[in-house]
Order: C-alpha cells, then sequence, then structure tokens
C-alpha cells in the first residue's frame, strides 16, 4: 500500500511498542515519510507521544484478538461448539445428532467429576446456558428444534449420573418441573435459591424456562439484584453465574418482547447519576456492534472525524472487546493511536463542545461497569444475549440542541425493535443499517446474486420528527418514516469491493488515516456514503439533498479538516480533565 503520507520520500516506521518481552512486534505499513509537511509532523508526534502505557500488557496490540482480557478463563470448546447450535431461537436452533450430544454430555461428567482442568473445565455459566437452553426446547419449540434422538439417548444414558454430581442449580435448570429428564427428582421444583438475589431470579427463570416472557419491572429488578457480575473477580456465587447466563441466552431464544429490551436497555441509566448535557445543536449517539468487525474496513471512527467539521457532533460508544466476534473496535485503534480511551461522560461532553474536536468516545467500562463486568459471562454462554441489541441505544451524553441515534444490525426483526427503542429515549431522529458484517458501514460494493435470503446489506429504515420538540413516546410529534436500500452508484459512486482488515487493527487505521488524508479509493469512497447518507436520512440541516451531503462530506476530507479533527481528539483527550 502507499505511504500514507507522502509516497515519494524514504518511508521509516512509527516507535515501536512496548510488546512483552519474547513476543515479537510484528511491523506495521503504516509509516511516515522523513521529509514531512505540517501536517504530517502533526500525525508522527501524535502517535510517537501515544500513551504507551495503554498497550504496553497487550501481547499483539495489532489484532484485535488480542484485546481480550487474558485473566478471563475460557469457556470449554466442545461444550461451546454445542452451545452455537442449541442456545438459539425456535428457527435456527439445530439439534445435535447422537455422536455430538453423546459427546457433549460426555464432557460435562468429566468435568463435573474434576477430571478436567483449566481451560478445558465446563464453566458455570455453560451449564446454565446448555441446560437452559435444553429445557426451553422440550417445553416451548417447535417440534423441529425440540430434542433429536440422538440427544434424547444421550440424556437417558447420561442424566442418572449426572444427577448425583451435579449441584441444584443446575438441576433445576436442566428439569425446573421434574417433569423433563424422566428420572424422579424433587429438587428441581423444590430449588429456590440463596438469598432474596437468586430467590427473584429463580422465579423469573421458571417463567423464561417455560418459553414465557416478564414485565419490565420484572427484568429490571433481576438485573439490578444480580449486577455486577464477573467470572473475572468472583464477586458472585457459582450458582448466580449459572442461573444468570441461563436468564440471559433464554431471555433471547423466547426473541424478547418489546417491553423486556426496554428493560434491559434502561436499567443502567442512572449508574453514575444523570447524564451531562452538552451545549451542542445536534448530537448523533452511534451505536455500532461492540464484537467489532471481523473481516471488513470499519469506517465510524472516521465518519465522525468527517461530520464534526460540519458541527453534526458525533458520540461513540463500545468496549475493548466483546465476543463472539472479538473483532475490531473503536476502542481499539483509539488506544493503538494514543487516545484517551477512559473518557468519563463528563469529559466526553467537553470534547463535544470543543470547536476543534466536536466528537468523542465512551467505553462501556467507564459509563456503565455493571453490564461491561458481563463480557466474561457473555463469552461462556456464546449466542448473543438481549444487551446485544439494548447496548447500542445507549446516551451516555444528552445535547441542548437535536438528538439522533444509529445503529447496525444484521438479524431481521430486530431493526422494529431497535427503533422502537429509540422512539422511547425520545430523539429526533433515529435510523438502523444493515451494514456489511451487521455493523454500520454502508457498502460500494455491488450486491452478489448469490446473497444471503433476508434484508440486503444498505438496507435502513428509520423516522424524522417533523417538528423541534424531541418526540415523546405519547406526545403526538409527527414523524416521518422511511426505509431505503442504498445503491450508491445512484450517487456517482464506482462500484468497489470493500477492503479487508481480517481483525487488523493496525490495517482498518491504515486505510482510515489515508482515507481522511485525501487519497481515492474504497475505504475514501465508504467514509463518503456513510457520512453523507447519514446526514440526509437523519434530516440534517444542509442535507436535504443527497449531493449536496455527499459534497459536504467529501469538502470535510479534501480540505484536511476531518484528518485535524481526529488528530485533534487524540491529543485533547489526553489532557481533558
Amino acid at each position: 500500500m502507499k505511504a500514507l503520507l507522502n509516497s515519494d520520500t524514504i518511508l521509516s516506521p512509527i516507535p515501536p511498542l512496548k510488546i512483552k518481552p519474547g513476543i515479537p512486534y510484528r511491523k506495521t505499513s503504516l509509516q511516515f515519510p522523513l521529509a514531512l509537511t505540517k501536517r504530517s509532523r502533526l500525525i508522527k508526534a501524535v502517535l510517537d507521544s501515544a500513551a504507551i502505557d495503554e498497550v504496553s500488557e497487550i501481547r499483539n496490540p495489532a489484532v484485535s484478538t488480542s484485546y481480550r482480557n487474558p485473566k478471563l478463563p475460557r469457556p470449554n470448546q466442545t461444550v461451546l461448539e454445542a452451545q452455537t447450535k442449541v442456545c438459539t431461537g425456535p428457527t435456527q436452533t439445530k439439534p445435535l445428532n447422537a455422536e455430538q450430544a453423546f459427546k457433549v454430555l460426555d464432557t460435562i461428567l468429566k468435568s463435573v467429576k474434576g477430571e478436567l482442568k483449566d481451560d478445558e473445565k465446563v464453566s458455570n455459566a455453560q451449564l446454565g446456558a446448555f441446560f437452559a437452553a435444553m429445557t426451553i426446547r422440550a417445553n416451548a419449540f417447535p417440534e423441529p428444534t425440540q430434542w433429536s434422538e440422538g440427544e434424547k439417548k444421550a440424556m437417558t444414558y447420561y442424566w442418572p449420573y449426572l444427577v448425583r454430581l451435579l449441584p441444584p442449580d443446575i438441576i433445576f435448570l436442566a428439569d425446573p418441573e421434574g417433569s423433563i429428564m424422566g428420572v424422579s427428582s424433587s429438587i428441581g421444583p423444590r430449588f429456590v435459591g440463596n438469598g432474596t438475589s437468586e430467590m427473584r431470579l429463580v422465579g423469573a427463570l421458571r417463567e423464561v424456562l417455560a418459553g414465557g416472557h416478564l414485565g419490565y419491572e420484572e427484568v429490571q429488578g433481576v438485573l439490578r439484584d444480580v449486577l455486577p457480575l464477573s467470572l473475572e473477580d468472583k464477586k458472585s456465587s457459582a450458582a448466580s453465574e449459572s442461573l444468570l447466563s441461563a436468564f440471559l441466552i433464554g431471555q433471547r431464544m423466547n426473541r424478547e418482547t418489546d417491553r423486556e429490551l426496554k428493560a434491559y436497555c434502561l436499567v443502567f441509566d442512572d449508574e453514575h447519576g444523570p447524564a451531562p448535557v452538552a451545549d451542542v445543536r445536534s448530537l448523533t449517539h452511534y451505536g455500532e456492534p461492540y464484537d467489532g468487525n471481523t473481516r471488513y474496513f470499519r469506517s465510524t471512527l472516521f465518519v465522525a472525524a468527517v461530520r464534526s467539521c460540519y458541527d453534526e457532533s458525533c458520540l461513540l460508544h463500545g468496549v475493548d472487546w466483546m465476543p463472539p466476534k472479538g473483532g475490531i473496535t473503536e476502542e481499539q485503534m483509539l488506544k493503538f493511536m494514543g487516545a484517551n480511551t477512559h473518557l468519563t461522560p463528563m469529559q466526553a461532553k467537553m470534547l463535544l463542545e470543543d470547536e476543534e474536536v466536536g466528537f468523542a468516545y465512551i467505553s462501556q467500562r467507564e459509563a456503565q461497569p455493571s453490564l461491561y463486568s458481563l463480557i466474561g459471562v457473555r463469552e461462556h454462554i456464546k449466542k448473543r444475549p438481549p444487551l446485544a441489541t439494548t447496548e447500542k441505544v445507549q446516551q451516555f451524553v444528552r445535547a441542548k440542541g437535536k438528538e439522533a441515534i444509529v445503529a447496525g444490525f444484521y438479524h431481521g426483526g430486530y431493526e422494529e425493535s431497535l427503533l422502537m427503542l429509540m422512539r422511547r429515549r425520545g430523539v429526533h431522529s433515529g435510523l438502523v443499517v444493515k451494514g456489511e458484517e451487521g455493523a454500520l458501514s454502508m457498502t460500494t460494493r455491488m450486491r452478489s446474486p448469490n446473497a444471503s435470503k433476508g434484508l440486503p446489506v444498505n438496507y435502513c429504515s428509520g423516522f424524522r420528527s417533523l417538528g423541534v420538540i424531541p418526540p415523546q413516546a405519547v406526545d403526538g410529534v409527527s414523524r416521518e418514516s422511511y426505509n431505503i436500500v442504498v445503491n450508491a452508484m445512484d450517487y456517482g459512486f464506482e462500484p468497489s469491493d470493500t477492503p479487508r482488515t481480517d481483525r487488523s487493527v493496525t490495517r482498518n487505521i491504515e486505510l482510515g488515516l489515508a482515507a481522511l488524508r485525501g487519497e481515492k479509493g474504497p475505504a475514501y469512497d465508504r467514509i463518503i456514503l456513510n457520512a453523507g447518507m447519514v446526514d440526509h436520512l437523519l434530516g440534517c440541516d444542509g442535507a436535504e439533498d443527497i449531493s449536496a451531503a455527499l459534497d459536504r462530506a467529501r469538502e470535510a476530507i479534501d480540505s484536511g479538516k476531518a484528518l485535524n479533527r481526529l488528530l485533534s481528539y487524540i491529543k485533547k483527550s489526553n489532557r481533558v480533565t
């Protein structure tokens, strides 16, 4: 790839990061020339002064998987593979065959007998998720996704042994009413849990395990009672881990109702008190999937830098690493470039108001530590819980002016749930995008004739408020709703394949910085497309005409303003107090 700043001069690499001894640091092509322009020197200065301590404990900060907390125990891979098949919805579940079922239950038996150690051990969270899934399938799923004959044979063989060794909480999850396993036991029907928190959770689980749903207050009560919970620091009992994992995956398998999703979405809004209010005329909250991108260029950080140039302030939020994908996130890129990724909402407010910045990033670690503590549990339940939907619709900073929320999605049906949550938040405009990998990035690639069924990539749906007062749930304010499949070629873009990053944080940064420097190509086109189309679809001032909106985004890059905004953010995020 051509050097980011000057292709005609000799190149020198960025200063090496402190990597743990014994593990070589692979050089990156993110390089800068010796003969530097003023802006080029600024880029090099920012990277040279990066907060090295932020990445000194990361084995290889150039790769997204290295950001996983090494203190978290890993799940048993045999059971985890089975969870991908059975811990999902009533039509997506794939029953295990006899060979698979016998292997899984044999692994569980060996684990509870103490014959497996360390990462081979089946965790309490895995046991909770697996047996809860089996129970929900037996009680509530349609016949094609109920237990297979192989699963029935395996359970008939192994359960008499397991019931003697499993703790009461797992037996309850596997047979809550004593009616599934065929072996007489009073443990499930009599199980109530230990303490008031577990008792509330067990009561809710009886409904969930039967395929039922809960009320708003009931869901919030469970989450507030049980959290914070962490596999890392062991604040909770082993029973709480198994029961909570069962609760989370059970709600997703039963396909959450609107009131259940609202409960997850709003439960920790006040964890640090009321959100600060930024003195900006417009603020867009970006809800990228927290588990990142594993294949394609992730553009949102660079889009935010572009939109901030014309007073469309942007607030990004996420985490350093999240299962199941463990892909590239905004936090990884910012950390690698030396930005402060530990901002409080108040500090983010200050950067949003800064005339040289205009955008900010907040980590869930700082904003909602109770939910952040669930990363370990989420890895062990494998499939995405309800939180994977609701964490994208957050407002960690509010605005005096208009507010909008943009969120990515993949699975059909959740676009309406996301828009419902946005309306509940009371924002002026809301937009959901089916970008590549379920992220927010719309593509300029032509749709393949062999594309999967369902909504196509670049599908957008949303609403715009026609008034100036934020729409409340019952205020009668008019809204304009729409849905569209964006065809980039209609707006003058040449079709191009999306740049691959394949978990490389440095590759994603290279592409983004090259584009902000004005280097034409697929990454440049995608940043302009996503900035201009979001402006237009949200009804932003000056974006009524799509061509004008795209031209405005293009000018922000070509003038150097967007790059300067990103560099200013990196510097000022480390100085804000």
